[in-house]
């Protein structure tokens, strides 16, 4: 039985849907007001996983991902570039789009947009202020966290200690420095949208709550994000929601990722740190973004480096050549997707609490033993076995990739030209650059300038290109092709 640890709770329960065979799933998109980054790929591929073993597990699965696409932070990038606000929402949500794709990231059931539920959001507000949960300030409506008692609860903080390094902010008119806005009033030069109050747009919080209640009814049984969602806007997610319902609560499991950092240091653009993740798919095979990912644990703090990133390169080659060796160049089918027990071990590990962890280790294992099971004359089973499970953790996201390979030569021939630079080294198409680029460390090899050979061998392995050194000279092979 899948068991997951719940936000709420703070305990590892068993999972059961609220509704038979159903499972309802919201999770926190996107704000689309600058380019997407490493810390998003993270979030979203576990929530991807997730969802893909729900539905392994016999659940009809119905997961909605919103998208902010009109916010403060979205407003000042618009300003900043000198574009409209829909322009500047619209390119970068197509940037993350591209990179989903690339990652192999299934699409959302529903992807709505706070801008087209603006009619619910109001009626939700509306709601909130005739129970007396709400009041109208000089620059808005704001919630009266005053009036919710279980204020703190998903955060495990009492109210005092959320009032401590509280404010009220100069551009706020609000009565206790907890209320948060759910109505923000015209600005000159905003969009806006008419309301009982006043012309205006929805505050950051009440999207979810109103775009959940529409979609998905309440209570729902998980909603994700980030652990840096979890306070203000989870825990103001819950108290406008819950103030409203019968029979609490919202959601009956709150399931959180943990954070990033790069290179021991929270992503930031003033700390010259934030790389854009189309870049960074640009020069990686996204498959071993997604393996990185998932050697950790998704609720613990994560820190991404270049030789992290390497070491999971050459670790997926390791997969890829276990398949090779399997399969025989041969796509395996998925009847008798079982061997020595290699699917159960990863089913047993990712219903401990999504442990991805550990049923790599599984994966591993059997791949260490490939050339065993080949030779006992099991490989069509092994092969199977390690397909099916693969699919398990969404790794292999078609079956196409056990065939061929996914690795576009001409992409890898640019990026060695990037990382190596030399003239002497660039072929006249993408075979020729590696071609010139092996011939060169064979070069190095033989007048003994081995620290060159080292960066040249290096720089081949980080592309996945496998060297085959014999008597007449070296040969190459992209791995998984």
């Amino acid at each position: 039985m899948l068991r997951l640890y719940n936000t709420r709770s703070r305990n590892v329960e068993n999972f059961a849907p609220l509704r038979a065979g159903e499972v309802r799933v919201y999770v926190c998109g996107l704000t689309p007001s600058a380019e997407p980054h490493l810390g998003h790929a993270r979030s979203f591929l576990f929530f991807d996983v997730l969802r893909a073993y729900l539905r392994h597990l016999g659940y009809r699965v119905t997961y909605v991902q919103n998208v902010t696409d009109i916010d403060d932070r979205s407003i000042a990038a618009a300003r900043e570039e000198g574009r409209p606000w829909n322009e500047v929402v619209q390119r970068y949500y197509t940037s993350f789009k591209n990179s989903m794709r690339a990652l192999g990231v299934a699409e959302p059931d529903i992807e709505p947009r706070a801008t087209a539920y603006v009619p619910q959001i109001v009626a939700m507000i509306e709601r909130l202020m005739d129970a007396g949960h709400a009041y109208v300030g000089g620059d808005g409506v704001y919630f009266r966290v005053s009036t919710f008692p279980g204020y703190g609860k998903l955060s495990g903080k009492q109210t005092d200690e959320l009032l401590v390094g509280a404010r009220i902010a100069e551009n706020e008119q609000k009565l206790d420095p907890l209320d948060f806005a759910l109505w923000k009033f015209e600005k000159p030069g905003e969009p806006a949208w008419p309301s009982p109050w006043g012309a205006g747009r929805p505050g950051w919080h009440i999207e979810c709550s109103a775009m959940a209640h529409e979609l998905l009814g309440e209570p729902f049984d998980i909603h994700g994000g980030g652990t840096d969602l979890i306070f203000p806007h989870h825990e103001n997610e819950i108290a406008q929601s819950e103030s409203l319902l019968p029979r609490p609560p919202m959601a009956n499991f709150w399931v959180h990722g943990g954070m990033l950092n790069f290179e021991q240091r929270k992503m930031s653009k003033s700390l010259g740190n934030y790389e854009p993740l189309s870049e960074l798919l640009a020069r990686s095979d996204p498959q071993a973004i997604r393996l990185l990912f998932l050697q950790t644990g998704y609720r613990k703090p994560m820190n991404f480096t270049e030789e992290s990133l390497a070491a999971a390169t050459a670790a997926l080659a390791k997969l890829r050549k276990a398949f090779r060796t399997l399969a025989g160049g041969a796509m395996p089918g998925r009847a008798g997707g079982d061997f020595d027990g290699i699917v159960e071990r990863v089913e047993a590990a990712l219903d401990d609490d999504m442990n991805t962890s550990a049923a790599l280790a599984v994966l591993f294992d059997a791949a260490n033993k490939a050339e065993t099971y080949a030779a006992g004359g099991n490989a069509n089973a092994a092969a199977n076995a390690l397909t099916y499970a693969l699919e398990l953790l969404r790794i292999v996201p078609t079956a196409s990739w056990l065939q061929e390979s996914r690795i576009d030569v001409a992409v890898v021939a640019a990026r060695l030209r990037e990382r190596l630079g030399e003239v002497a080294l660039l072929g006249d198409d993408g075979h020729g650059t590696i071609a010139a680029v092996v011939a060169a460390r064979d070069r190095a090899r033989k007048s003994k300038d081995f620290a060159l050979a080292d960066r040249l061998r290096d720089a081949l392995a980080a592309e996945q290109i496998e060297l085959h050194d014999t008597h007449d000279g070296t040969t190459w092979t992209l791995a998984g092709g």
